[in-house]
């Protein structure tokens, strides 16, 4: 089992491979099933935010509050699709912060 599989561009997925990381570089179509494929194998899946939006909403939702395996979404190489304010929704949601 790989300890942490990077679903993303080919240019950020360099950067993780140099840390050990297995590495997927999926076309946008092919997103959910990279990330179907990575959640089988491994304990982390780290994933663009660029692709995350090519993944269906209901499983992207379902990936980010499975307990395992851990899942996180983070800003891509050009910046062109934020990652999700996770710490704000809570925040909100808890009534901290309107």
């Amino acid at each position: 089992m790989a300890a942490a599989v990077f679903i993303g561009d080919e240019v950020s997925a360099g950067g993780f491979r140099l840390t050990g990381i297995d590495t997927l570089m999926p076309e946008p179509a092919d997103a959910g099933d990279a990330l179907r494929a990575a959640r089988k194998v491994t304990a982390l899946v780290i994933m663009t935010a660029e692709l995350a939006s090519h993944v269906p909403p209901a499983e992207l939702a379902a990936a980010l509050i499975a307990e395992a395996p851990l899942f996180a979404v983070v800003p891509d190489v050009r910046g062109q699709t934020p990652a999700p304010d996770l710490a704000g929704k809570l925040r909100r949601v808890l009534g901290l912060e309107e």
